[in-house]
Protein backbone atom coordinates (compact mmCIF):
# COMPACT_ATOMS: atom_id res chain seq x y z
CA UNK A 1 0.00 0.00 0.00
CA UNK A 2 1.58 3.68 -0.99
CA UNK A 3 1.52 5.84 1.74
CA UNK A 4 -0.71 8.53 1.66
CA UNK A 5 -0.58 12.52 1.31
CA UNK A 6 -3.25 15.20 2.90
CA UNK A 7 -3.03 18.72 2.87
CA UNK A 8 -5.30 20.59 4.81
CA UNK A 9 -6.06 24.48 3.59
CA UNK A 10 -6.44 25.68 6.21
CA UNK A 11 -4.10 28.16 9.40
CA UNK A 12 -2.17 26.09 10.87
CA UNK A 13 -2.50 27.40 14.59
CA UNK A 14 -5.80 27.03 14.88
CA UNK A 15 -5.64 23.13 13.27
CA UNK A 16 -3.77 22.32 15.73
CA UNK A 17 -5.68 23.75 19.24
CA UNK A 18 -8.64 21.65 17.50
CA UNK A 19 -6.43 18.54 17.42
CA UNK A 20 -5.94 15.64 20.35
CA UNK A 21 -2.38 14.54 20.77
CA UNK A 22 -1.48 12.98 17.24
CA UNK A 23 -0.74 9.72 18.06
CA UNK A 24 1.61 7.40 16.35
CA UNK A 25 3.03 10.39 14.56
CA UNK A 26 5.77 13.00 14.41
CA UNK A 27 5.85 16.45 14.04
CA UNK A 28 8.33 18.93 11.61
CA UNK A 29 7.50 22.60 11.28
CA UNK A 30 9.48 25.77 10.41
CA UNK A 31 7.78 28.47 11.63
CA UNK A 32 6.66 31.68 9.95
CA UNK A 33 9.56 34.65 10.22
CA UNK A 34 8.86 38.19 11.77
CA UNK A 35 9.17 39.65 8.57
CA UNK A 36 5.53 37.88 7.80
CA UNK A 37 3.44 39.19 10.62
CA UNK A 38 4.16 43.45 9.62
CA UNK A 39 1.52 44.24 12.33
CA UNK A 40 3.18 42.27 15.01
CA UNK A 41 6.48 44.23 17.48
CA UNK A 42 9.31 42.03 17.41
CA UNK A 43 8.76 41.22 20.93
CA UNK A 44 5.10 40.22 19.95
CA UNK A 45 6.03 38.02 17.42
CA UNK A 46 9.05 36.21 19.91
CA UNK A 47 6.11 35.37 22.24
CA UNK A 48 4.07 34.23 19.40
CA UNK A 49 6.44 32.21 18.22
CA UNK A 50 7.63 30.42 21.54
CA UNK A 51 3.99 29.77 22.28
CA UNK A 52 3.44 27.95 18.57
CA UNK A 53 6.63 25.77 19.30
CA UNK A 54 4.93 24.89 22.33
CA UNK A 55 1.80 23.89 21.01
CA UNK A 56 3.45 21.58 18.08
CA UNK A 57 5.64 19.85 21.30
CA UNK A 58 2.00 19.76 23.00
CA UNK A 59 0.60 17.62 19.94
CA UNK A 60 3.59 15.38 19.52
CA UNK A 61 3.14 12.00 21.81
CA UNK A 62 6.02 10.52 24.04
CA UNK A 63 7.30 8.17 20.99
CA UNK A 64 7.29 10.33 18.81
CA UNK A 65 9.77 13.77 17.90
CA UNK A 66 9.30 17.40 16.93
CA UNK A 67 11.69 18.74 14.56
CA UNK A 68 12.25 22.27 13.98
CA UNK A 69 14.01 23.34 10.56
CA UNK A 70 14.87 27.27 11.38
CA UNK A 71 17.00 30.24 9.81
CA UNK A 72 17.72 33.10 12.31
CA UNK A 73 17.23 36.75 11.17
CA UNK A 74 19.29 40.01 11.98
CA UNK A 75 17.06 42.74 12.74
CA UNK A 76 17.84 46.62 13.22
CA UNK A 77 21.18 45.64 14.23
CA UNK A 78 19.96 42.60 16.72
CA UNK A 79 20.43 38.58 16.16
CA UNK A 80 17.27 36.56 16.64
CA UNK A 81 18.48 32.84 17.67
CA UNK A 82 15.51 31.17 16.65
CA UNK A 83 16.72 27.76 18.15
CA UNK A 84 16.74 29.60 21.91
CA UNK A 85 12.94 30.28 21.72
CA UNK A 86 12.35 27.25 20.66
CA UNK A 87 14.70 25.24 23.09
CA UNK A 88 12.66 27.79 25.77
CA UNK A 89 9.59 26.06 24.64
CA UNK A 90 10.57 22.83 25.17
CA UNK A 91 11.75 23.24 28.38
CA UNK A 92 8.89 24.83 29.34
CA UNK A 93 7.23 21.40 28.61
CA UNK A 94 9.62 18.95 29.58
CA UNK A 95 10.79 17.88 26.10
CA UNK A 96 14.48 17.04 25.95
CA UNK A 97 16.44 17.64 22.52
CA UNK A 98 18.16 15.16 20.71
CA UNK A 99 20.45 17.08 18.74
CA UNK A 100 21.26 20.21 16.44
CA UNK A 101 22.34 20.44 13.47
CA UNK A 102 23.51 23.08 11.51
CA UNK A 103 23.14 23.38 7.83
CA UNK A 104 25.41 25.63 6.02
CA UNK A 105 23.35 28.15 3.58
CA UNK A 106 26.46 29.63 2.23
CA UNK A 107 29.96 28.41 1.64
CA UNK A 108 31.97 28.81 4.94
CA UNK A 109 33.63 32.18 5.41
CA UNK A 110 31.33 33.78 3.27
CA UNK A 111 29.56 37.08 4.35
CA UNK A 112 25.89 37.21 5.00
CA UNK A 113 23.74 39.77 5.74
CA UNK A 114 19.70 39.52 6.52
CA UNK A 115 20.33 36.10 7.43
CA UNK A 116 22.85 33.75 8.95
CA UNK A 117 24.77 31.42 6.71
CA UNK A 118 23.93 28.53 8.27
CA UNK A 119 20.35 26.80 9.41
CA UNK A 120 19.16 24.90 12.61
CA UNK A 121 17.61 21.38 12.43
CA UNK A 122 16.40 20.59 16.16
CA UNK A 123 14.76 17.27 17.15
CA UNK A 124 13.37 16.75 20.69
CA UNK A 125 11.53 13.76 22.21
CA UNK A 126 9.21 13.49 25.63
CA UNK A 127 11.29 9.78 25.92
CA UNK A 128 13.47 9.25 23.30
CA UNK A 129 16.97 9.08 23.52
CA UNK A 130 19.69 9.72 21.59
CA UNK A 131 21.82 6.37 20.45
CA UNK A 132 25.73 8.00 20.05
CA UNK A 133 26.71 4.51 18.58
CA UNK A 134 24.65 6.05 16.04
CA UNK A 135 25.58 9.63 15.92
CA UNK A 136 25.57 11.86 12.52
CA UNK A 137 27.68 14.83 11.22
CA UNK A 138 26.38 18.30 13.50
CA UNK A 139 27.55 20.28 11.02
CA UNK A 140 26.46 19.55 6.99
CA UNK A 141 27.95 21.38 4.51
CA UNK A 142 24.86 22.26 2.46
CA UNK A 143 20.96 21.82 2.22
CA UNK A 144 20.55 20.44 -0.89
CA UNK A 145 18.26 21.55 -3.51
CA UNK A 146 15.02 23.61 -2.81
CA UNK A 147 11.25 22.82 -4.16
CA UNK A 148 10.54 26.54 -3.12
CA UNK A 149 12.73 29.83 -2.41
CA UNK A 150 11.38 28.73 1.35
CA UNK A 151 12.30 25.46 1.49
CA UNK A 152 14.18 23.46 3.82
CA UNK A 153 16.22 21.94 1.29
CA UNK A 154 16.62 18.14 0.22
CA UNK A 155 19.31 17.18 2.31
CA UNK A 156 17.84 18.42 5.11
CA UNK A 157 14.41 16.95 4.42
CA UNK A 158 15.90 13.37 4.14
CA UNK A 159 17.95 13.92 7.04
CA UNK A 160 15.05 14.66 8.97
CA UNK A 161 12.53 12.15 7.51
CA UNK A 162 15.30 9.41 7.67
CA UNK A 163 15.94 10.08 11.12
CA UNK A 164 11.76 9.71 11.84
CA UNK A 165 11.95 6.60 10.03
CA UNK A 166 14.45 4.91 11.72
CA UNK A 167 14.85 6.01 14.91
CA UNK A 168 11.03 6.25 15.91
CA UNK A 169 7.95 4.22 15.95
CA UNK A 170 5.81 6.52 14.62
CA UNK A 171 4.67 6.00 10.94
CA UNK A 172 3.05 9.48 10.12
CA UNK A 173 5.08 13.14 9.66
CA UNK A 174 2.33 15.97 10.19
CA UNK A 175 3.64 19.32 8.93
CA UNK A 176 2.34 22.50 10.46
CA UNK A 177 3.43 25.74 7.42
CA UNK A 178 4.36 22.69 4.88
CA UNK A 179 4.39 25.54 2.32
CA UNK A 180 5.63 23.05 -0.99
CA UNK A 181 6.05 20.27 1.63
CA UNK A 182 8.77 19.19 0.20
CA UNK A 183 9.71 17.28 3.41
CA UNK A 184 6.18 15.59 2.80
CA UNK A 185 7.09 14.42 -0.45
CA UNK A 186 10.55 12.81 1.24
CA UNK A 187 8.43 11.46 4.01
CA UNK A 188 6.40 9.50 1.07
CA UNK A 189 9.28 8.24 -0.67
CA UNK A 190 10.57 6.66 2.68
CA UNK A 191 7.28 4.56 3.05
CA UNK A 192 5.98 7.49 5.70
CA UNK A 193 2.25 8.75 5.59
CA UNK A 194 2.16 12.51 5.45
CA UNK A 195 -0.07 15.50 6.69
CA UNK A 196 0.42 19.33 5.70
CA UNK A 197 -1.00 22.24 6.91
CA UNK A 198 -0.75 25.26 4.90
CA UNK A 199 -3.08 28.52 4.74
CA UNK A 200 -2.15 29.71 1.15
CA UNK A 201 -4.44 27.71 -1.42
CA UNK A 202 -1.42 28.39 -3.91
CA UNK A 203 1.17 26.79 -1.36
CA UNK A 204 -1.37 23.90 -0.51
CA UNK A 205 -2.04 22.92 -4.11
CA UNK A 206 1.69 22.86 -5.02
CA UNK A 207 2.16 20.81 -1.92
CA UNK A 208 -0.44 18.19 -3.25
CA UNK A 209 1.17 17.70 -6.39
CA UNK A 210 4.09 17.46 -5.76
CA UNK A 211 6.26 14.33 -5.78
CA UNK A 212 9.67 12.72 -5.73
CA UNK A 213 11.39 9.65 -7.49
CA UNK A 214 12.58 7.08 -5.41
CA UNK A 215 15.95 7.90 -6.23
CA UNK A 216 17.55 8.52 -2.68
CA UNK A 217 20.60 9.57 -4.64
CA UNK A 218 19.34 12.17 -7.23
CA UNK A 219 16.07 13.53 -6.05
CA UNK A 220 13.80 14.50 -9.19
CA UNK A 221 10.92 16.77 -8.03
CA UNK A 222 7.83 16.91 -10.44
CA UNK A 223 3.91 16.77 -10.15
CA UNK A 224 2.11 13.70 -8.85
CA UNK A 225 1.26 12.64 -12.58
CA UNK A 226 5.18 12.66 -13.43
CA UNK A 227 5.77 15.67 -15.41
CA UNK A 228 9.00 18.00 -14.09
CA UNK A 229 7.96 21.09 -12.54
Amino acid sequence: MHPSKVIECTDAVEWLKNQPVLEGCSLIASLPDVSEFPKLTLEDWKGWFTETAALILSKTPPIGATLFFQSDVKVDGVWIDKAYLIQKAAESLGHSQLWHKIFCRADPGSVTYGRPAYSHLLCFSQTLRADVSRSTADVIPDLGEKTWVRGMGMRACEFAVKFTADETRTRTLVNPFCGHAGVLAVANAYGLNAIGIERSPKRAEAARELCLSANRENWEMGKREGRRE
